[in-house]
């Protein structure tokens, strides 16, 4: 069974304790003619996944709604239909909002069937994607509600996004999640649950579409792929209630570079396709340029030689195209360099170490910020000991350990790790004094 963290945000909301839900219920079904005794201990089980028999669910969602002032269903309460973190097909947007903020509490709250979710595969990791691409569209978002959303809220969530990018940037997703997730939870959940026009409600999806990326990428930085990917398809439903499909393909750029971590290869290939087709004209050249660098890394993983190498003409020619000031502030992490970085790692995987050190080399010298320096950095190393220049790479490797100084990220941590291994295999004096560096900063803990 999983557990019900619908219902959970619902009591939590409604300030009742798992006793006094009981208590209510119980009343409630004596006045209906029930004969009812129910302890705190029942509700314990109802929030494990058990689902009570007969009238119960129904008096619960009376009790709940009569607290919220507001109806609440058997969807609300997690007892209608499966699944509380991920879209569920046919759900309306309200149940959504509701599954959404119900994942952000239990985030909050550090519950741990919420942290140690596993990734979906298959089918449930397909579907978020397909229901983005195809009808039907949101016809109206508005919202009846007590608070009224102005568009000095949808700034503010706006500029969330950038502090929080940029926090996570320069401190890494582990020190940067706990704070957005308690920002989507005391200032964003209220304004979803407002009130808001047709036209003011899509650019509010949009802000919180842009906010929960964020979220996902913190999660995914701290190596909660579950919870990431949750927060990855919530943002991709926002996306498609905003109207805004350059947004989703954004969102589902976040998705292929996960599913290449996890070498869903194929599922890789296949999610930066529907992203390019279905976002067309709407897409940029930044985003493109990202897409076609990760279907190549992709391709060159399933020794597709060929393919790989038409992805990266594409991924250079639209990188071509980019102009600064003319893109949305998702894609402000394509940088100058990052689309070679990524052309590196194809090649390399494809063995042709000159053409990755060439591009490597030219992502070294371009700035970027902190945590992609360390990323390319990271390459360049790997690809001087794979040539034989060790000492190079103890130079390389030596900065770039510096540069990791204050981050809290487990990606980061995962390609010190990977560095050291290699420099402690080249047998080199200054390399055997670079990988005590890595040690120094690996010892303390996230």
């Amino acid at each position: 069974m999983e557990p019900n963290i619908l219902l959970e945000a619902l009591i939590d909301e409604a300030g009742v304790s798992r006793a006094g839900l009981a208590a209510h219920v119980n009343r409630a079904g004596r006045a209906r003619g029930l004969s009812l005794r129910y302890e705190h201990t029942a509700v314990a089980r109802w929030l494990r996944g058990q689902r009570p028999r007969g009238r119960v669910p129904d008096l619960i969602c009376e009790v709940l709604g009569n607290r919220l002032h507001r109806p609440v269903s058997l969807d609300d309460i997690g007892m209608a239909s499966p699944g509380t973190g991920t879209p569920v097909p046919g759900c309306t947007l309200t149940g959504f909002v509701e599954r959404a903020t119900a994942v952000w509490r239990s985030d909050e709250q550090q519950r741990p069937p919420v942290h140690a979710a596993a990734a979906v595969t298959g089918t449930s990791a397909v579907m978020p994607v397909w229901e983005w691409e195809n009808p039907p569209e949101d016809a109206d978002v508005s919202r009846d509600g007590t608070t009224r959303v102005s568009m000095a809220d949808i700034v503010m969530l706006r500029a969330a996004r950038s502090h929080y990018e940029l926090m996570y940037r320069r401190a890494g997703g582990v020190a940067t999640r706990s704070r957005i997730v308690g920002f989507l939870n005391a200032e964003t959940a209220p304004l979803l649950r407002g009130g808001y026009s047709d036209v003011l409600g899509r650019r509010l999806h949009r802000a919180t579409s842009g906010l929960v990326a964020v979220a996902g990428i913190c999660a995914y930085d701290s190596d909660a792929h579950g919870l990431a990917q949750r927060y990855f398809h919530q943002a991709l439903r926002l996306a498609k209630a905003s109207g805004d499909r350059g947004l989703g393909a954004y969102v589902i750029a976040l998705l292929v570079n996960q599913s290449l971590f996890l070498g869903e290869y194929r599922q890789s290939v296949a999610f930066a396709e529907a992203a390019l087709r279905a976002a067309g004209r709407d897409i940029t050249p930044a985003l493109a340029a990202d897409l076609y660098a990760m279907q190549a890394k992709a391709y060159a993983h399933l020794g597709d030689g060929h393919s790989a190498m038409e992805r990266i003409r594409c991924a250079e020619s639209e990188a071509g195209c980019i102009t600064p000031g003319h893109e949305p502030d998702e894609t402000g992490y394509v940088e100058p360099g990052l689309v070679n970085v990524q052309v590196a790692e194809a090649l390399l995987r494809l063995g042709d170490l000159s053409g990755a050190r060439e591009h490597a080399a030219v992502a070294v010298r371009t700035p970027a910020h902190d945590r992609g320096r360390v990323h390319r950095l990271a390459m360049l190393t790997h690809i001087e000991l794979r040539q034989g220049e060790a000492d190079r790479a103890a130079g390389t490797a030596t900065e770039m350990a510096q540069r990791a100084g204050g981050m809290e990220s487990q990606r980061l941590r995962d390609r010190l790790r990977a560095v050291r291994e290699d420099l402690v295999a080249s047998g080199c004096a200054d390399a055997g004094r670079a990988a005590e560096l890595i040690d120094g900063a690996l010892r303390v803990p996230l």
